[in-house]
């Protein structure tokens, strides 16, 4: 099925104490579309700050609750027909990585697309081929998205989203994005307060089946 002659994209950033690079993306967003919304996840830096002043709508979390309650607010925060997904710390993100991932899935070959690094940097090139099943970079419908069973619960949500690619029968697969790569947290929060910070991601994610399992 193809995208209506006249379909609107969005980009929806979440973001949680990113002023050093949220601009740099949302200036990227942009050049797609200029429906582009930062949920600040509870922020206590200028995130929000700095997202607007780069021409985004922000939507502000009161608390930190996790990347899935931002993703939910971003969504319901615009009506567009289809949604690019996108990390607020992204370096050497271009117009074109957007352009290829949202590709196949306006065309209808695909109903969602998952960016993979390729040529950014060691550290975030490993881990985003170790787990690309994790990549926060994607594009689907929103419709779609909205019908993901717990998205806007789960602190770390591409687990849900992926049981709701299983669950649908979803057509999806990797879009390779060259020479783009991620701030580490080791390197944003300095290395134990962001190796602590990946553990507990990595508890979150792990256990998600065993949480969501019904009795």
């Amino acid at each position: 099925m193809s995208a209506p002659a006249h379909a609107t994209v969005a980009v929806i950033i979440p973001a949680f104490n990113e002023e050093e690079t949220v601009a740099v993306v949302v200036n990227v967003a942009r050049q797609l579309t200029s429906d582009v919304i930062v949920a600040s996840d509870g922020s206590s830096d200028n995130t929000a700050q700095v997202a607007r002043g780069a021409g985004a709508q922000v939507v502000e979390l009161s608390e930190n609750s996790g990347k899935g309650p931002a993703l939910g607010a971003a969504l319901q925060a615009t009506d567009a027909d289809f949604i690019v997904m996108l990390d607020a710390d992204l370096t050497g993100l271009t117009l074109e990585h957007l352009e290829a991932l949202l590709e196949p899935v306006l065309a209808g070959t695909l109903d969602m697309s998952i960016g993979v690094f390729d040529g950014g940097g060691f550290v975030t090139d490993w881990g985003n081929k170790l787990t690309p099943n994790l990549s926060g970079q994607r594009v689907a419908r929103r419709s779609w998205l909205l019908g993901v069973p717990h998205l806007s619960e789960e602190r770390w949500p591409e687990p849900a989203i992926t049981a709701h690619l299983k669950a649908t029968g979803a057509r999806w697969d990797y879009v390779v994005l060259p020479n783009v790569a991620q701030v580490v947290k080791e390197k944003k929060r300095g290395f134990w307060k962001g190796a602590r910070a990946r553990t507990k991601m990595y508890a979150q994610l792990l256990t998600y089946r065993a949480r969501r399992k019904k009795p």
